[in-house]
C-alpha cells in the first residue's frame, strides 16, 4: 500500500464510498419494493371481499374502521408513491454504477501504468 499514490489512495476511498452508497440504495428498494408487493397483496384481498366487508387501517397508533374504497383508495396512493421512490433509486442507482465502474477504470489504469508488482 505504501507504493500506492496519494491520488490512488483517495480514489480508493472514493470507490468504498460509492460502494457503500449503492448498498444502501439497493437495501432501500428492495424495501420499497417488499412495500408494493404487501399493499398490492392487501389490495387482492380487498377487491375479493364483499362491498360491506369491514375493514380496519392503521392510523398511527390507532386501528380505525374505513369503508372498503377508503382502504382501497390509500393503498392505491402507498403503490404509486412507492413505485415513484423505486423509480428515483433506479436512476440513483444506474448513475453511481457508472461512476463506480469509471473510478474502478482508472485506478486500474493507475495501477497498470505503474508496471505492478515486480517479481524478484
Amino acid at each position: 500500500m505504501n507504493n500506492i499514490s496519494p491520488k490512488v489512495q483517495n480514489q480508493l476511498g472514493m470507490l468504498q464510498q460509492l460502494q457503500q452508497q449503492l448498498q444502501t440504495i439497493l437495501q432501500q428498494k428492495a424495501q420499497y419494493e417488499l412495500a408494493v408487493r404487501e399493499a398490492k397483496r392487501a389490495q387482492e384481498e380487498i377487491k375479493d371481499s364483499a362491498d360491506d366487508a369491514v375493514m380496519y387501517m392503521s392510523v398511527g397508533t390507532v386501528m380505525m374502521q374505513k369503508k372498503k374504497e377508503v382502504v382501497d383508495a390509500k393503498l392505491t396512493e402507498k403503490v404509486e408513491t412507492l413505485e415513484l421512490r423505486i423509480k428515483s433509486l433506479e436512476k440513483q442507482e444506474k448513475m453511481m454504477q457508472g461512476k463506480f465502474e469509471q473510478l474502478q477504470g482508472q485506478i486500474k489504469a493507475a495501477l497498470e501504468s505503474k508496471g505492478g508488482p515486480q517479481a524478484a
